[in-house]
């Protein structure tokens, strides 16, 4: 099985088209959504294209393949729009070797120190989250693969826009152009 990745698009339309392409030249199986979906949050500038409502529209065409939490600027009004449920606050996806646990990162955030995850992640599993809007892929001291695709929509630090891919043996972080940014093989 095959997924790709994606955080923080945070209603940009251009961003879901992204995702979608790259979705599509990837050919994954299943797009996990790891929150921040449709709002921009009162934080974040507006980004490029903002129309909560089109992206929407163009998700729901996809909703068969999709996974999806909530992140902390996703709200209930905004899953009126969905064809698909995004209102979990994790998600457990078997993987053929362990399992992905996919969060948004700001209730399960395994950044202040590495350990802080939940009990039922162990090692050979992957913590994927996003929140942070950074590309994050390192293994932590117990063997978990902490995984954060960056962000498609509001990039932080200077890094490119991003999304993840996750295939049997490899796990990849990736541009949209195409280009491995991070890299591990599992």
């Amino acid at each position: 099985m095959k997924l790709l990745l994606a955080s923080d698009i945070h209603g940009s339309l251009l961003a879901a088209h992204q995702v979608r392409e790259a979705f599509e030249k990837e050919q994954a199986d299943y797009l996990v959504f790891l929150g921040d979906v449709m709002y921009h949050g009162p934080r974040n500038p507006l980004p490029d294209e903002y129309d909560p409502a089109k992206v929407a529209k163009l998700l729901n065409e996809m909703k068969e393949k999709i996974i999806a939490v909530r992140g902390n600027c996703d709200s209930e009004v905004d899953q009126t729009l969905l064809d698909f449920p995004m209102t979990a606050e994790y998600q457990n996806i078997p993987l053929s070797s362990g399992k992905l646990f996919a969060t948004h990162g700001h209730i399960f955030d395994p950044t202040p120190k590495l350990t802080d995850i939940p009990r039922s992640v162990g090692g050979g599993d992957i913590f994927a989250f996003g929140h942070i809007h950074l590309p994050i892929l390192e293994v932590n001291e117990v063997g978990v693969l902490i995984l954060n695709p960056g962000s498609a929509a509001l990039p932080k630090e200077g890094h490119p826009a991003t999304y993840a891919v996750i295939d049997e043996n490899r796990v990849e972080i990736k541009t949209f152009d195409g280009v491995v940014y991070r890299e591990y093989v599992r």
